[in-house]
């Protein structure tokens, strides 16, 4: 935990206690972490808790312009991402990372990242299965590579290589978004990072 001085009209100085953590929420495209990290961060929100929400495809577009699907582009993104979220973390702020990270070498790495910092680092595993997931289909991805216009979907015909232990594995497709919301909330809590 991390101690902030905070200067006010009527206290100058004061002490206050911190504490940020990147939530890092890694899957299969339409696994459910993006819709999973908007339910948390508006209920953190509504408890008064600092929040910011990285969304992938908001980073590829304003941080990571230009970056390609390579394994060494991908690792490029997501090491951008995880120094953004370490940056924020360790000003306080709760950090939810809806970012699929296919591989596991990077996610190590933005995970050392805040160990040497000394951020609070949690990882979840959204593990809906690859069959939910091109049913759901959100951004119609397993639809156009069905049909050969694109190629190098994750899980499908690029990698994914699951994480060993996580913090927390959420099986999405088994509840609600809230519930799955909820996991991630008492987990936090748990680990004293709410």
């Amino acid at each position: 935990m991390r101690v902030a001085r905070l200067m006010t009209n009527t206290q100058k100085d004061q002490e206050i206690n911190v504490t940020g953590a990147t939530v890092w929420l890694t899957g299969l495209p339409s696994a459910g972490k993006t819709t999973i990290a908007y339910e948390l961060a508006g209920r953190l929100r509504a408890e008064g808790h600092r929040v910011e929400l990285l969304d992938g495809d908001e980073i590829r577009e304003f941080l990571s312009a230009g970056l390609g699907f390579s394994r060494e582009d991908r690792h490029t993104n997501v090491q951008r991402i995880g120094f953004v979220a370490e940056l924020l973390a360790s000003h306080g702020v709760t950090v939810l990372v809806p970012v699929i990270a296919p591989y596991a070498d990077s996610r190590e790495a933005v995970r050392k990242r805040h160990q040497q910092e000394g951020t609070a680092y949690v990882e979840v595993h959204v593990a809906t299965p690859v069959e939910v997931c091109s049913v759901r289909d959100v951004k119609g991805l397993y639809a156009k590579q069905a049909a050969g216009e694109i190629s190098g979907l994750t899980g499908v015909d690029d990698p994914y290589e699951e994480p060993e232990s996580p913090d927390l594995r959420i099986e999405s497709q088994n509840q609600t978004v809230q519930e799955s919301a909820q996991a991630v909330h008492t987990l936090l809590t748990e680990r004293g990072l709410l």
